[in-house]
């Protein structure tokens, strides 16, 4: 039976205004499909060599196992709290909290990382005319256009995201497709054989593919603006990391046999897919996979902007952060003030890395790795957060117990590989920057509970009344 949930929502949001379609798009925007095989596969080519299409494999299924593990919660109850309200739920106020903190480090990270794919894919375009744009111009441009979109309406938010990463994609697509008939769709054994790749490497690599599906479970934020939350929204988390994920293994399978006997290898490429387009021969493709890569970046910041807004929004109605972020506007009914405060953070960080000189290339790999910390603890916590939730409910199976077991193994496989062995300098501080940023948000929450403790009783009985909204609206 259908469930609607526009009677009990007190959000301010707009009540069940977003398709099935529309509620993916949220979660393939985020993962930004066009970003992996433009920037990502390089530098997991570079670890995992011929062993890509493995190590994305591999990140496919643990990713598809954390998110049976999400959907425990969100085929129960949702709001525009994502994770951060499952793991509260599950877990208690506090580690919601930081676990709602690291999220939104995650996706304001994630949001700038790809700023900086997008200026540079921008200044690949306009080299062909034979200048540049400065990084600063191309990251307010974008943010600009971010916070525009995010601000005034979520439905033409997601349908713009919708059809920018079809468009991505298909191009994509029809490329992989001219690259296997230029090499007679034979079987490249060496890559099945994972000649020359080995088991150190691909582990590596791993680190590395978990950035691209990161955000596939953002479709979790629009709990109160999606139709049938309880229906579409699981299926937007599974399908998502399904669909990336064997877009993603048959793509590093394609890059790493249409590079095979170049003079350019594919890590050292900033612009693989124009290369392969090149080397198959159909050259003019170059500036149109460009032109998608430019619009999936885009659509990744927006869908970063649209998630982290609404946990900062979400997280101020509970009293973590000021009220003013809390307030829906009273037209769009887009939670305004937060979605602002979040396209101001995003585009002045990036833009302080560049007036001091560090490469825009450089600043995505930076910044990407340490959003990546934020989602691998929060996946690892909602997949323990699960089996103890519905324990709580008098649901669990022996199944469940399970599931939860192979998510944290496999989510712990790239939280170790991350620091052992130690990555070159500075990767190798970035876990410890990242500790230091939830140590702030620890402060900051435990400050707050020693001058208003009723935030703890308050927030649990705001999740425990949605949680009995939902029970109540399944019965009838």
């Amino acid at each position: 039976m259908a469930i609607s949930t526009r009677s009990g929502a007190a959000s301010g949001l707009r009540s069940e205004c977003l398709s099935f379609r529309e509620t993916l798009a949220q979660s393939i925007a985020n993962i930004a499909p066009t970003a992996t095989p433009t920037i990502n596969a390089p530098l997991v080519f570079a670890s995992a060599g011929k062993g890509m299409w493995l190590a994305y494999l591999i990140a496919t299924i643990g990713l598809v196992l954390v998110g049976m593990s999400i959907n425990q919660f969100a085929r129960r109850s949702a709001s525009p709290g994502s994770l951060y309200a499952y793991i509260a739920r599950g877990l208690g106020p506090t580690v919601g909290v930081l676990s709602g903190w690291g999220l939104v480090i995650a996706y304001l990270l994630t949001a700038m990382a790809v700023l900086c794919g997008f200026s540079n894919y921008s200044n690949v375009l306009v080299s062909l005319l034979g200048f540049q744009i400065a990084p600063i111009f191309l990251f307010a441009l974008c943010a600009g256009l971010c916070w525009y979109f995010a601000y005034k309406d979520i439905q033409l938010s997601t349908v713009l995201m919708l059809g920018l990463e079809a468009v991505s994609i298909g191009m994509i697509l029809i490329l992989a497709i001219v690259v296997l008939a230029g090499h007679g769709f034979t079987i490249d054994l060496s890559q099945l054989s994972l000649e020359g790749a080995s088991s150190e490497g691909i582990r590596l690599g791993l680190v590395l593919a978990v950035f691209s599906y990161v955000g596939y479970e953002s479709a979790t934020a629009l709990g109160d603006e999606a139709k049938e939350p309880l229906t579409t929204i699981p299926r937007a988390v599974v399908l998502s990391a399904v669909l990336a994920g064997t877009f993603f293994v048959i793509i590093s399978y394609v890059e790493v046999l249409g590079f095979s006997g170049s003079d350019i290898p594919l890590d050292k490429s900033d612009a693989p897919l124009s290369v392969l387009a090149n080397l198959a021969g159909v050259g003019f493709f170059g500036p149109l996979i460009s032109i998608g890569a430019l619009i999936s970046f885009f659509a990744c910041a927006l869908a970063s902007i649209n998630a982290g807004g609404r946990i900062l929004f979400s997280m101020a109605r509970h009293g973590i952060f000021h009220s003013s972020m809390g307030q829906p506007h009273r037209l769009n009914e887009t939670p305004h003030i937060a979605v602002t405060m979040s396209s101001l953070i995003v585009f002045l960080i990036p833009a302080s890395m560049s007036l001091f000189g560090v490469k825009v290339l450089e600043i995505y790999g930076y910044l990407g790795t340490i959003a990546t910390y934020g989602f691998l603890m929060t996946y690892i916590l909602i997949s323990v957060a699960a089996p103890v939730y519905l324990y709580r409910e008098r649901a669990l199976k022996i199944g469940d117990i399970v599931l939860a077991v192979l998510s944290v193994l496999f989510m712990l496989v790239p939280v170790v590989g991350s620091v052992y062995p130690t990555p070159p300098s500075p990767f190798n501080v970035f876990p410890y920057l990242f500790l230091m940023f939830l140590l702030v948000g620890a402060t900051w929450f435990f400050l707050l509970r020693l001058h208003s403790p009723e935030i703890i009783d308050e927030m649990e009985g705001e999740l425990e009344a949605i949680h009995t909204r939902f029970s109540d609206l399944k019965k009838v």
